[in-house]
């Protein structure tokens, strides 16, 4: 089985358009480009390198704030190395996605700043609803492979990383 990712150029295919202007914001969303007028073919749209996401329960600060809106960015080949150099992951690897988180999540509620000592105080299930949000976004067009109908012999792609974003 052979693995594409999505957009990316085949045999006898043209390259990819041109990467956008420096003028188009990472992320940013022009009124012209809302999701049911954005442009069907992957590579033109704009590389979106933050989401935002709402915690099932919220995390609760010492003076008793509860802060459930946050923004996670994409997670860099530095952030997913990093982490590993820390004592507390070599000792006990399950805080890896503890330190991550902690370099990842940009803006949670009112918060001044996020690190790994905010994200080991939350709830277990807004840790649990991270770590699968981190995957889905960190994943998008990369979880593809490229297939062929034992039937008909025709070729297709099917997503192998679960769903995607804002699907069921």
């Amino acid at each position: 089985m052979r693995r594409t990712a999505v957009g990316a150029p085949g045999r006898g295919q043209a390259a990819a358009a041109p990467p956008a202007p420096p003028s188009a914001v990472a992320g940013a969303e022009s009124p012209s480009s809302s999701p049911a007028t954005a442009p069907a073919d992957p590579a033109l749209r704009e590389l979106r390198t933050e989401f935002p996401f709402q915690l099932p329960r919220g995390y609760v600060d010492e003076a008793g704030t509860v802060h459930r809106d946050g923004v996670m960015r994409l997670s860099t080949a530095r952030d997913e190395l990093v982490p590993l150099r820390d004592v507390r992951v070599q000792e006990n690897p399950a805080y890896l996605s503890v330190v991550l988180l902690g370099r990842v999540i940009t803006r949670l509620g009112t918060l001044a700043t996020v690190h790994d000592g905010t994200v080991e105080n939350m709830f277990a299930s807004d840790l649990a609803f991270l770590q699968d949000f981190y995957r889905q976004i960190n994943a998008e067009g990369h979880t593809r492979a490229a297939v062929e109908c034992p039937h008909c012999s025709e070729p297709f792609e099917v997503e192998l990383g679960g769903s995607r974003l804002g699907e069921s």
